[in-house]
């Protein structure tokens, strides 16, 4: 099987008071390049998160959205910085007594300087944390996974198809290649006869600029080679796995061959299928840089 590096995929996981929300999104890349938007407490994950994803695809952008939710009592408590506000104290005595000032502090005075009381959170437990965190982040790489592989089936089942319409355009440039060959042959036989009149012709001279022409004209190897490319392509098809990269190059191979192809010919008729064959080509290009 092939995997389309389009795709989409979430799960939501709960349990007691947890519950996590992840949601995946992938696209073409040449590269693995993988962004994930998740809250800070998590930041301690990342790596496990990047590392497990690792197991479902080898290239694409994905982008990974995680929410989490604690429905339990708050996770923050308040805690007394006792040596802090003692420092306060000691001062704002000391200022009383240097100014004779009247000490009017009180506890709800004091409690509001800087640092005597903060909010801290509490250690969370990383391992339940991360237990029902990788149990989410499983079902959705899996979901989008399985979205990868569905959109793949259908892409190597449309390449497929352009890849036999090659072989059509391939099989025809092969039977018109020798008929222009005789065509010329006709043709040139034809003026020399003219020009001559009832004077011989030499068959030799005219053989020969009939082997230049051919030699000129002639795309066997090249049909050869596509023939071999668009055959080394739909067995890559077949076989599966992460072929994105290999198609591309083989894609490359065709498109060279199909220009050799044009460059050659003087046939309106092969000129016109050398083009439909470099415009299939040009759309398999484009549905290959959506192969994994």
């Amino acid at each position: 099987m092939i995997k389309s590096m389009t795709g989409f995929g979430r799960c939501e996981v709960a349990e007691g008071s947890r519950k996590f929300t992840i949601e995946m999104k992938s696209v073409n890349h040449r590269y693995l390049d993988v962004s994930i938007k998740m809250p800070k407490k998590l930041n301690y994950f990342e790596s496990s998160i990047r590392a497990e994803l690792k197991n479902y695809v080898q290239r694409g952008k994905i982008d990974i959205f995680i929410t989490y939710e604690d429905v339990s009592e708050s996770n923050v408590c308040i805690k007394y910085n006792r040596d802090v506000a003692a420092e306060y104290l000691k001062y704002l005595r000391q200022m009383s007594d240097e100014f004779k000032l009247d000490n009017d502090i009180r506890v709800s005075t004091l409690s509001r300087y800087p640092e005597v009381l903060t909010m801290e959170e509490q250690t969370v437990d990383e391992e339940k944390i991360w237990k029902l965190l990788s149990k989410a982040l499983k079902g959705a790489s899996e979901s989008l996974s399985d979205a990868r592989i569905k959109e793949g089936s259908n892409l190597a089942d449309d390449l497929t198809a352009k890849l036999d319409g090659m072989l059509d355009h391939v099989s025809y440039i092969e039977q018109r290649s020798p008929q222009i060959i005789e065509e010329y042959r006709t043709k040139l036989s034809d003026r020399v006869q003219e020009a001559l009149g009832d004077a011989a012709v030499d068959e030799s001279r005219l053989l020969t600029e009939i082997t230049i022409f051919a030699d000129k004209i002639c795309v066997d190897e090249e049909l050869v080679r596509l023939r071999s490319h668009i055959e080394s392509m739909k067995q890559a098809l077949a076989e599966g796995g992460s072929i994105g990269r290999k198609l591309d190059f083989i894609a490359q191979e065709m498109n060279r061959e199909a220009n050799t192809i044009l460059s050659k010919t003087n046939d309106i008729n092969i000129s016109n299928r050398g083009i439909d064959l470099k415009t299939e080509i040009e759309k398999v290009r484009e549905q290959i840089q959506n192969i994994e």
